[in-house]
Protein backbone atom coordinates (compact mmCIF):
# COMPACT_ATOMS: atom_id res chain seq x y z
CA UNK A 1 0.00 0.00 0.00
CA UNK A 2 1.31 3.42 -0.94
CA UNK A 3 1.08 6.14 1.69
CA UNK A 4 2.24 9.63 0.95
CA UNK A 5 2.06 13.15 2.26
CA UNK A 6 3.57 16.58 1.79
CA UNK A 7 4.61 19.21 4.34
CA UNK A 8 5.79 22.80 4.24
CA UNK A 9 4.64 26.34 3.57
CA UNK A 10 5.01 28.39 0.40
CA UNK A 11 7.64 30.72 1.90
CA UNK A 12 9.00 28.31 4.49
CA UNK A 13 12.53 26.90 4.33
CA UNK A 14 11.49 23.77 2.42
CA UNK A 15 8.74 21.57 1.14
CA UNK A 16 9.01 17.89 2.02
CA UNK A 17 7.52 14.94 0.12
CA UNK A 18 7.34 11.52 1.78
CA UNK A 19 6.11 8.25 0.28
CA UNK A 20 6.05 4.88 2.02
CA UNK A 21 5.28 1.46 0.55
CA UNK A 22 7.13 2.33 -2.65
CA UNK A 23 8.61 -0.81 -4.26
CA UNK A 24 12.30 -1.51 -4.60
CA UNK A 25 14.09 -1.59 -7.93
CA UNK A 26 12.68 1.54 -9.57
CA UNK A 27 15.40 3.57 -11.28
CA UNK A 28 15.25 7.24 -10.25
CA UNK A 29 17.78 10.03 -9.77
CA UNK A 30 17.79 13.66 -8.73
CA UNK A 31 17.54 14.51 -12.43
CA UNK A 32 14.29 12.51 -12.72
CA UNK A 33 12.74 14.81 -10.15
CA UNK A 34 14.39 18.01 -11.39
CA UNK A 35 13.00 17.40 -14.87
CA UNK A 36 9.46 17.01 -13.53
CA UNK A 37 9.75 20.16 -11.42
CA UNK A 38 11.12 22.13 -14.38
CA UNK A 39 8.00 21.22 -16.39
CA UNK A 40 5.84 22.53 -13.54
CA UNK A 41 7.44 25.98 -13.91
CA UNK A 42 6.60 26.26 -17.61
CA UNK A 43 3.70 28.13 -19.15
CA UNK A 44 2.83 31.41 -20.80
CA UNK A 45 1.27 33.81 -18.33
CA UNK A 46 3.40 32.85 -15.34
CA UNK A 47 4.83 35.56 -13.11
CA UNK A 48 8.44 36.49 -12.34
CA UNK A 49 8.39 34.23 -9.28
CA UNK A 50 8.96 31.19 -11.49
CA UNK A 51 12.30 32.65 -12.61
CA UNK A 52 13.79 33.49 -9.22
CA UNK A 53 12.18 30.74 -7.12
CA UNK A 54 14.11 27.70 -8.27
CA UNK A 55 13.58 24.14 -7.01
CA UNK A 56 16.67 22.86 -5.18
CA UNK A 57 15.97 19.23 -4.34
CA UNK A 58 17.66 16.64 -2.17
CA UNK A 59 16.67 12.99 -1.86
CA UNK A 60 17.00 12.29 1.85
CA UNK A 61 16.18 8.58 1.99
CA UNK A 62 14.89 5.53 0.17
CA UNK A 63 17.15 5.70 -2.89
CA UNK A 64 20.71 4.41 -3.25
CA UNK A 65 22.85 4.63 -6.35
CA UNK A 66 19.86 5.57 -8.49
CA UNK A 67 17.57 2.71 -7.42
CA UNK A 68 14.75 2.71 -4.85
CA UNK A 69 15.29 0.50 -1.81
CA UNK A 70 11.72 -0.28 -0.71
CA UNK A 71 12.11 1.91 2.37
CA UNK A 72 10.35 5.28 2.81
CA UNK A 73 11.45 7.93 0.33
CA UNK A 74 11.80 11.50 1.59
CA UNK A 75 12.62 14.43 -0.70
CA UNK A 76 13.34 18.01 0.34
CA UNK A 77 12.60 20.93 -2.00
CA UNK A 78 14.43 23.97 -0.67
CA UNK A 79 13.07 27.51 -0.93
CA UNK A 80 15.88 29.53 -2.47
CA UNK A 81 14.12 32.73 -1.32
CA UNK A 82 14.15 31.64 2.34
CA UNK A 83 16.60 34.36 3.53
CA UNK A 84 13.99 37.01 2.64
CA UNK A 85 11.34 35.20 4.67
CA UNK A 86 13.32 33.86 7.61
CA UNK A 87 11.87 36.35 10.12
CA UNK A 88 8.35 36.40 8.66
CA UNK A 89 8.04 32.60 8.65
CA UNK A 90 10.21 31.81 11.68
CA UNK A 91 9.05 28.80 13.70
CA UNK A 92 10.21 30.55 16.87
CA UNK A 93 8.78 33.79 18.27
CA UNK A 94 10.07 36.97 16.62
CA UNK A 95 10.16 40.41 18.22
CA UNK A 96 8.02 43.18 16.79
CA UNK A 97 11.16 45.17 16.04
CA UNK A 98 12.48 42.39 13.81
CA UNK A 99 9.32 42.65 11.73
CA UNK A 100 9.78 46.38 11.16
CA UNK A 101 12.94 46.07 9.08
CA UNK A 102 13.43 45.02 5.48
CA UNK A 103 14.63 41.58 4.46
CA UNK A 104 18.23 42.60 3.91
CA UNK A 105 17.96 44.28 0.53
CA UNK A 106 17.67 47.86 1.73
CA UNK A 107 14.20 48.12 0.17
CA UNK A 108 11.80 49.56 2.75
CA UNK A 109 8.87 48.29 0.71
CA UNK A 110 9.74 44.79 1.88
CA UNK A 111 8.51 45.70 5.34
CA UNK A 112 5.03 45.12 3.92
CA UNK A 113 5.62 41.37 3.78
CA UNK A 114 5.98 41.35 7.57
CA UNK A 115 2.57 42.87 8.24
CA UNK A 116 -0.48 40.74 9.08
CA UNK A 117 -2.72 40.05 6.09
CA UNK A 118 -6.28 40.99 7.05
CA UNK A 119 -7.90 41.51 3.63
CA UNK A 120 -8.86 37.99 2.45
CA UNK A 121 -9.03 37.26 -1.27
CA UNK A 122 -12.32 36.08 -2.80
CA UNK A 123 -11.88 32.60 -4.25
CA UNK A 124 -8.92 31.71 -2.04
CA UNK A 125 -8.81 29.74 1.21
CA UNK A 126 -8.03 32.93 3.17
CA UNK A 127 -11.34 33.76 4.87
CA UNK A 128 -12.67 30.20 5.31
CA UNK A 129 -9.31 29.08 6.72
CA UNK A 130 -9.12 32.04 9.11
CA UNK A 131 -12.59 31.24 10.41
CA UNK A 132 -11.91 27.49 10.69
CA UNK A 133 -8.61 27.75 12.58
CA UNK A 134 -9.19 30.99 14.46
CA UNK A 135 -6.38 32.92 12.74
CA UNK A 136 -6.27 36.71 12.55
CA UNK A 137 -3.56 36.72 9.88
CA UNK A 138 -4.43 35.21 6.47
CA UNK A 139 -0.77 34.30 5.99
CA UNK A 140 -1.29 31.41 8.41
CA UNK A 141 -3.70 29.96 5.84
CA UNK A 142 -2.41 31.06 2.45
CA UNK A 143 1.12 29.75 3.02
CA UNK A 144 -0.13 26.17 3.06
CA UNK A 145 -3.09 26.69 0.73
CA UNK A 146 -0.70 28.04 -1.92
CA UNK A 147 -0.20 26.02 -5.09
CA UNK A 148 3.50 26.02 -4.22
CA UNK A 149 2.64 22.85 -2.25
CA UNK A 150 2.09 21.04 -5.54
CA UNK A 151 5.85 20.99 -6.17
CA UNK A 152 6.00 18.21 -3.58
CA UNK A 153 3.14 16.38 -5.31
CA UNK A 154 4.97 16.57 -8.62
CA UNK A 155 8.00 14.92 -7.00
CA UNK A 156 5.85 12.04 -5.73
CA UNK A 157 4.13 11.86 -9.11
CA UNK A 158 7.48 11.58 -10.89
CA UNK A 159 8.40 8.63 -8.67
CA UNK A 160 5.06 6.98 -9.43
CA UNK A 161 5.42 7.58 -13.18
CA UNK A 162 8.79 5.82 -13.06
CA UNK A 163 7.20 2.90 -11.22
CA UNK A 164 4.30 2.65 -13.68
CA UNK A 165 6.57 2.75 -16.72
CA UNK A 166 9.23 0.34 -15.45
CA UNK A 167 6.97 -2.20 -13.77
CA UNK A 168 3.85 -2.09 -15.93
CA UNK A 169 4.59 -0.27 -19.20
CA UNK A 170 2.05 2.45 -18.34
CA UNK A 171 2.94 5.92 -19.62
CA UNK A 172 1.24 9.29 -19.19
CA UNK A 173 0.99 12.61 -20.97
CA UNK A 174 -0.81 15.84 -20.06
CA UNK A 175 -1.88 18.80 -22.16
CA UNK A 176 -4.04 21.92 -22.20
CA UNK A 177 -7.48 21.75 -23.79
CA UNK A 178 -8.74 25.26 -23.00
CA UNK A 179 -7.58 28.65 -21.74
CA UNK A 180 -10.27 31.25 -21.21
CA UNK A 181 -12.50 31.14 -24.29
CA UNK A 182 -9.94 29.41 -26.55
CA UNK A 183 -10.42 25.64 -26.79
CA UNK A 184 -8.99 22.77 -28.81
CA UNK A 185 -11.71 21.62 -31.27
CA UNK A 186 -13.51 18.33 -30.66
CA UNK A 187 -11.95 15.46 -32.57
CA UNK A 188 -8.45 16.96 -32.61
CA UNK A 189 -5.54 14.51 -32.44
CA UNK A 190 -4.55 13.36 -28.97
CA UNK A 191 -0.93 13.59 -27.83
CA UNK A 192 1.00 10.50 -26.79
CA UNK A 193 3.77 10.32 -24.20
CA UNK A 194 6.28 10.64 -27.05
CA UNK A 195 4.88 14.14 -27.68
CA UNK A 196 5.83 15.43 -24.21
CA UNK A 197 8.95 17.34 -25.40
CA UNK A 198 6.87 19.13 -28.06
CA UNK A 199 4.22 19.98 -25.49
CA UNK A 200 6.86 21.36 -23.13
CA UNK A 201 8.08 23.61 -25.94
CA UNK A 202 4.60 25.04 -26.54
CA UNK A 203 3.76 28.23 -24.60
CA UNK A 204 0.70 26.65 -23.01
CA UNK A 205 1.42 22.91 -23.44
CA UNK A 206 -1.24 22.69 -26.15
CA UNK A 207 -1.06 20.03 -28.88
CA UNK A 208 -3.12 22.02 -31.40
CA UNK A 209 -1.10 24.84 -32.98
CA UNK A 210 -3.97 27.16 -33.93
CA UNK A 211 -5.57 26.77 -30.52
CA UNK A 212 -2.26 27.50 -28.82
CA UNK A 213 -2.02 30.84 -30.65
CA UNK A 214 -5.56 31.68 -29.61
CA UNK A 215 -4.73 30.80 -26.01
CA UNK A 216 -1.70 33.09 -26.03
CA UNK A 217 -3.93 35.89 -27.29
CA UNK A 218 -6.37 35.21 -24.45
CA UNK A 219 -3.56 35.50 -21.89
CA UNK A 220 -2.28 38.72 -23.45
CA UNK A 221 -5.76 40.24 -23.35
CA UNK A 222 -6.29 39.26 -19.71
CA UNK A 223 -2.93 40.74 -18.75
CA UNK A 224 -3.81 44.04 -20.43
CA UNK A 225 -7.06 44.05 -18.47
CA UNK A 226 -5.29 43.28 -15.16
CA UNK A 227 -7.24 40.04 -14.93
CA UNK A 228 -6.63 36.28 -14.69
CA UNK A 229 -7.67 33.15 -16.61
CA UNK A 230 -8.52 29.52 -15.97
CA UNK A 231 -8.95 26.61 -18.33
CA UNK A 232 -9.18 22.85 -18.82
CA UNK A 233 -6.38 20.28 -18.79
CA UNK A 234 -6.38 16.61 -19.73
CA UNK A 235 -4.25 13.68 -18.59
CA UNK A 236 -4.03 10.56 -20.74
CA UNK A 237 -2.67 7.26 -19.43
CA UNK A 238 -1.69 4.69 -22.05
CA UNK A 239 -1.50 0.88 -21.69
CA UNK A 240 -3.32 0.68 -18.37
CA UNK A 241 -4.27 -2.99 -17.85
CA UNK A 242 -7.85 -4.09 -17.41
CA UNK A 243 -9.06 -4.54 -13.86
CA UNK A 244 -7.69 -1.64 -11.79
CA UNK A 245 -10.28 -0.41 -9.32
CA UNK A 246 -13.55 -2.18 -8.51
CA UNK A 247 -17.31 -1.87 -8.80
CA UNK A 248 -17.87 -3.39 -5.37
CA UNK A 249 -17.47 -0.37 -3.04
CA UNK A 250 -17.68 3.40 -3.54
CA UNK A 251 -14.11 4.05 -2.39
CA UNK A 252 -12.60 1.41 -4.69
CA UNK A 253 -13.97 2.87 -7.93
CA UNK A 254 -11.04 4.00 -10.06
CA UNK A 255 -12.88 6.86 -11.74
CA UNK A 256 -14.00 8.21 -8.36
CA UNK A 257 -10.47 8.07 -7.01
CA UNK A 258 -9.06 9.79 -10.07
CA UNK A 259 -11.68 12.52 -9.81
CA UNK A 260 -10.93 13.15 -6.14
CA UNK A 261 -7.18 13.24 -6.79
CA UNK A 262 -7.45 15.84 -9.55
CA UNK A 263 -10.10 17.86 -7.72
CA UNK A 264 -7.73 18.15 -4.75
CA UNK A 265 -5.38 20.34 -6.79
CA UNK A 266 -5.55 23.98 -5.79
CA UNK A 267 -8.06 25.95 -7.92
CA UNK A 268 -9.61 22.84 -9.55
CA UNK A 269 -13.39 23.17 -9.56
CA UNK A 270 -14.52 20.45 -11.97
CA UNK A 271 -13.39 16.99 -13.13
CA UNK A 272 -14.67 14.66 -15.82
CA UNK A 273 -13.61 11.19 -16.88
CA UNK A 274 -13.54 10.92 -20.65
CA UNK A 275 -16.35 12.93 -22.22
CA UNK A 276 -18.43 12.95 -19.06
CA UNK A 277 -20.03 16.38 -19.42
CA UNK A 278 -20.61 16.05 -23.16
CA UNK A 279 -22.18 12.62 -22.62
CA UNK A 280 -24.73 14.20 -20.30
CA UNK A 281 -26.23 15.94 -23.34
CA UNK A 282 -26.19 12.94 -25.65
CA UNK A 283 -28.62 10.12 -26.14
CA UNK A 284 -27.44 6.75 -24.93
CA UNK A 285 -26.97 5.43 -28.44
CA UNK A 286 -24.31 8.10 -28.99
CA UNK A 287 -22.75 8.13 -25.52
CA UNK A 288 -21.45 4.59 -24.99
CA UNK A 289 -18.41 2.81 -26.41
CA UNK A 290 -19.61 -0.11 -28.49
CA UNK A 291 -17.74 -3.39 -28.10
CA UNK A 292 -16.32 -4.94 -31.26
CA UNK A 293 -14.31 -8.09 -31.89
CA UNK A 294 -10.79 -8.27 -33.25
CA UNK A 295 -8.72 -6.30 -30.74
CA UNK A 296 -6.37 -6.65 -27.77
CA UNK A 297 -8.96 -5.88 -25.10
CA UNK A 298 -10.76 -8.38 -22.86
CA UNK A 299 -11.44 -11.63 -24.72
CA UNK A 300 -10.10 -10.14 -27.93
CA UNK A 301 -12.34 -7.07 -28.06
CA UNK A 302 -11.87 -3.47 -29.11
CA UNK A 303 -13.96 -0.32 -28.69
CA UNK A 304 -15.49 1.83 -31.39
CA UNK A 305 -14.79 4.95 -29.25
CA UNK A 306 -13.50 5.93 -25.81
CA UNK A 307 -16.09 8.37 -24.49
CA UNK A 308 -16.02 6.63 -21.09
CA UNK A 309 -12.37 7.61 -20.67
CA UNK A 310 -11.02 4.12 -20.03
CA UNK A 311 -13.24 3.14 -17.10
CA UNK A 312 -16.58 1.38 -16.75
CA UNK A 313 -18.22 0.59 -13.43
CA UNK A 314 -15.22 2.00 -11.61
CA UNK A 315 -12.85 -0.46 -13.34
CA UNK A 316 -10.21 0.22 -15.99
CA UNK A 317 -11.37 -1.36 -19.25
CA UNK A 318 -8.12 -1.38 -21.21
CA UNK A 319 -8.73 1.83 -23.17
CA UNK A 320 -6.77 5.05 -22.69
CA UNK A 321 -7.55 6.60 -19.29
CA UNK A 322 -8.69 10.20 -19.83
CA UNK A 323 -9.13 12.63 -16.92
CA UNK A 324 -9.96 16.30 -17.42
CA UNK A 325 -9.82 19.04 -14.83
CA UNK A 326 -11.34 22.53 -14.93
CA UNK A 327 -9.15 25.17 -13.31
CA UNK A 328 -10.76 28.40 -12.14
CA UNK A 329 -9.01 31.74 -12.80
CA UNK A 330 -6.28 32.61 -10.29
CA UNK A 331 -7.84 34.06 -7.14
CA UNK A 332 -5.39 36.93 -6.80
CA UNK A 333 -6.72 39.31 -9.42
CA UNK A 334 -4.39 42.25 -10.17
CA UNK A 335 -7.31 44.68 -10.38
CA UNK A 336 -8.11 43.63 -6.77
CA UNK A 337 -11.60 42.38 -5.96
CA UNK A 338 -13.77 43.74 -3.17
CA UNK A 339 -13.42 42.30 0.32
CA UNK A 340 -13.38 43.53 3.91
CA UNK A 341 -10.65 44.12 6.46
CA UNK A 342 -11.25 41.45 9.10
CA UNK A 343 -9.86 43.68 11.85
CA UNK A 344 -11.87 46.84 11.17
CA UNK A 345 -14.80 45.40 9.23
CA UNK A 346 -14.35 48.17 6.69
CA UNK A 347 -14.73 47.62 2.95
CA UNK A 348 -11.37 47.08 1.23
CA UNK A 349 -9.66 45.57 -1.78
CA UNK A 350 -8.09 42.13 -1.56
CA UNK A 351 -4.43 41.43 -0.91
CA UNK A 352 -2.31 40.87 -4.00
CA UNK A 353 0.23 38.09 -3.43
CA UNK A 354 1.34 37.01 -6.89
CA UNK A 355 1.45 38.17 -10.48
CA UNK A 356 0.52 35.12 -12.58
CA UNK A 357 -2.16 35.68 -15.20
CA UNK A 358 -2.66 32.02 -16.06
CA UNK A 359 -1.51 28.79 -14.40
CA UNK A 360 -3.23 26.28 -16.68
CA UNK A 361 -0.04 24.84 -18.23
CA UNK A 362 1.53 23.88 -14.89
CA UNK A 363 -1.85 22.59 -13.70
CA UNK A 364 -1.65 19.97 -16.48
CA UNK A 365 1.70 18.76 -15.11
CA UNK A 366 0.32 18.67 -11.56
CA UNK A 367 -2.77 16.75 -12.72
CA UNK A 368 -0.48 14.26 -14.46
CA UNK A 369 1.30 13.71 -11.15
CA UNK A 370 -1.97 13.10 -9.31
CA UNK A 371 -3.19 10.63 -11.93
CA UNK A 372 0.15 8.80 -11.77
CA UNK A 373 -0.08 8.53 -7.98
CA UNK A 374 -3.64 7.20 -8.15
CA UNK A 375 -2.83 4.63 -10.84
CA UNK A 376 0.25 3.48 -8.91
CA UNK A 377 -1.89 3.00 -5.80
CA UNK A 378 -4.49 1.03 -7.76
CA UNK A 379 -1.86 -1.07 -9.52
CA UNK A 380 -0.16 -2.10 -6.29
CA UNK A 381 -3.53 -2.94 -4.72
CA UNK A 382 -4.24 -5.18 -7.73
CA UNK A 383 -0.93 -7.03 -8.07
CA UNK A 384 1.01 -6.44 -4.83
CA UNK A 385 4.76 -7.00 -4.77
CA UNK A 386 7.71 -5.38 -3.01
CA UNK A 387 9.93 -4.90 -6.05
CA UNK A 388 9.80 -4.29 -9.78
CA UNK A 389 10.97 -7.89 -10.22
CA UNK A 390 7.83 -9.14 -8.49
CA UNK A 391 5.38 -6.64 -9.96
CA UNK A 392 6.26 -6.85 -13.68
CA UNK A 393 5.40 -10.56 -14.21
CA UNK A 394 2.17 -10.14 -12.25
CA UNK A 395 1.10 -7.27 -14.50
CA UNK A 396 1.89 -9.38 -17.54
CA UNK A 397 -0.20 -12.18 -16.07
CA UNK A 398 -3.30 -10.02 -15.64
CA UNK A 399 -2.91 -8.67 -19.17
CA UNK A 400 -2.80 -12.23 -20.51
CA UNK A 401 -5.72 -13.28 -18.34
CA UNK A 402 -7.86 -10.36 -19.49
CA UNK A 403 -7.14 -11.02 -23.16
CA UNK A 404 -8.02 -14.71 -22.92
CA UNK A 405 -10.73 -15.05 -20.26
CA UNK A 406 -12.32 -11.69 -19.53
CA UNK A 407 -11.64 -8.90 -17.08
CA UNK A 408 -11.96 -10.79 -13.80
CA UNK A 409 -9.45 -10.69 -10.95
CA UNK A 410 -6.22 -12.51 -11.72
Amino acid sequence: MLNWMTAGESHGPSLVAIIDGFPAGVEVTHETLRSALARRRLGYGRGARQKFEQDEIRILSGVRHGVTLGSPIAVEIKNTEWPKWEKVMSADPVSREDLLIDAGTGDEREIARNKPLTRPRPGHADLAGMAKYGHEDARNVLERASARETAARVVIGALCEALLAQAAGITLVSHTLQVGGARVPEGAALPTPADTPALDDDPLRCFHAASSKAMVAEVDAAKRDADTLGGIVEVLAYDVPVGLGSHTQWNRKLDGRLAQAVMSIQAMKGVEIGEGFANAGRRGSLAHDEILSGGHGPVGTRRASNRAGGTEGGISNGEIISVRGALKPISTVPRALRTIDTVTGAEATANHQRSDVCAVAPAAVIAEAMVAITLAEALLEKVGGDSVGEIAPRVEAIRTCAETSGAGEA
